[in-house]
């Protein structure tokens, strides 16, 4: 398959070797060379074999910068969790008064966020928010991971205009996920290798070694 000269570019930068995740990251984000905000995505070889039941590796991960598929995110939550919610940089942070303020025809949110203790109440407004796709999921601000036919898992952590410490800790948060998940039945090295990259860049090769020792 022939490559664009930038893509080969960018490869060049790239050493034949682990990087640590830091690195990894710093790596991706400078390569970048597309037009649009890339994903950056991690891929990781497992040894187990999915056609083996008790093999499957699956589960759900929060990441906590999210994905970056959102674009106006509305928090309701109250105490604590609306303090975290503005640290983290949500677009808008309420309590119940969002309630008052959906039923008076405010929407300039993308998607909503809230805490268990006020789902009930959001529950009311299920025919302003359903038709619309922005009832809050339970799997919202989640990402899932299965492990394909050839062992390979590949999941989202984030976009190349993401700080460098958003996506180290999303990534960071994956990788952990997906070390919990390994099946009891799973012999050998469970992670083969892991790699790093964005939709148009070069794979970074990952060490995951820190993360596997803890």
């Amino acid at each position: 398959m022939a490559h664009s000269k930038k893509y080969l570019q960018a490869r060049a930068k790239v050493e034949q070797r682990k990087y640590e995740l830091r690195a990894a990251v710093e790596l991706v984000r400078e390569i970048r060379y597309a037009k649009f905000d890339e994903t950056v995505e991690v891929a990781l070889r497992l040894g187990v074999d999915p056609r083996h039941a008790d093999q499957m590796v699956r589960g759900t991960v929060v990441l906590p910068h999210g994905t970056g598929r959102s674009k106006r995110v509305l928090v309701v939550a109250a105490g604590d969790p609306a303090k975290e919610a503005q640290e983290a940089g949500a677009d808008f942070v309420m309590a119940e008064e969002a309630i008052e303020k959906i039923q008076g025809g405010w929407l300039d949110f993308d998607a909503i966020v809230a805490t268990p203790d006020m789902m009930r109440a959001l529950s009311r407004l299920g025919k302003i928010l359903g038709p619309r796709g922005l009832m809050p999921n339970p799997k919202a601000g989640k990402v899932e991971f299965r492990v394909d036919k050839t062992a390979i898992i590949h999941a989202p952590v984030g976009k190349v205009s993401f700080s460098a410490d958003a996506l180290e800790e999303n990534a960071r948060s994956l990788i952990t996920a997906v070390l919990r998940a390994r099946p009891a039945s799973a012999k050998g090295k469970y992670v083969q290798s892991a790699t790093m990259s964005s939709t148009m860049g070069p794979g970074v090769a990952l060490d995951i070694a820190p993360l596997e020792a803890k």
